[in-house]
C-alpha cells in the first residue's frame, strides 16, 4: 500500500500534493465531485519516496485515463484554508507543485476516477470565464492567462467554504 506525505493531527491537516495544469483549446481541466461544492486541480498526494513529477504523471493518468508528458514545473503553492466538504472543521496546509503539462491537441479523455469511493468528473472550463466558477486554487484565475517562464511561488490563504 502506498502512503501519501500528508498527516492529520487534532484540528489540522497536512499534505504534500502534485498537481497539473492541463491545457486544450483555451481550456484548463478541473475535477468536480458530488461531496464537494467546487471545483479543482487534477493531481493528488505524493507517495512517500515519489517524486513529485512522478506524482502528477501518476495522477494524472489515474484521473484521466491519459498519459499526458510533463512541460514544466510552473507554480509551487502553500495553501492555508478551511473547507467544507470531507475536510470539514480541519485548518489546513497544503504545499503543492504545479506542473505545466504539454497539450494533445484533444480534449478527450479516458476517465473513470473516484476519489474516496466517490466518482470524479472532469470539467474543460474557459480560462476567460473561471471567475465564474468556484474553482481552486483561485490563482487558476489570473496566472493561466499568461503563464510566464520560471518557476512562481504562491502563499495563499483561502476559505473553500465561502462562495468566490
Amino acid at each position: 500500500m502506498e502512503y501519501d506525505c500528508g498527516f492529520t493531527r487534532q484540528d489540522k491537516w497536512f499534505r504534500y500534493r502534485a498537481a497539473a495544469i492541463i491545457i486544450e483549446d483555451g481550456c484548463v481541466l478541473m475535477v468536480g465531485n458530488e461531496r464537494e461544492s467546487y471545483y479543482y486541480s487534477v493531481g493528488g498526494g505524493v507517495h512517500m519516496g515519489e517524486t513529485a513529477e512522478d506524482a502528477v504523471k501518476r495522477e494524472v493518468f489515474e484521473e484521466t485515463g491519459v498519459h499526458y508528458e510533463v512541460d514544466r514545473l510552473a507554480f509551487i503553492h502553500e495553501n492555508f484554508f478551511e473547507s467544507d466538504g470531507s475536510l470539514e472543521g480541519l485548518k489546513c496546509h497544503e504545499v503543492a507543485f504545479y506542473f505545466l503539462m504539454k497539450p494533445r491537441g484533444t480534449k478527450e479523455l479516458n476517465s473513470n476516477s473516484y476519489t474516496y469511493g466517490v466518482k470524479e468528473e472532469m470539467h474543460w472550463i474557459p480560462i476567460d470565464e473561471l471567475d465564474n466558477y468556484k474553482a481552486f486554487p483561485t490563482f487558476f484565475r489570473e496566472k493561466l492567462q499568461n503563464i510566464e517562464n520560471g518557476i512562481e511561488h504562491i502563499v495563499t490563504h483561502e476559505d473553500n467554504t465561502k462562495e468566490h
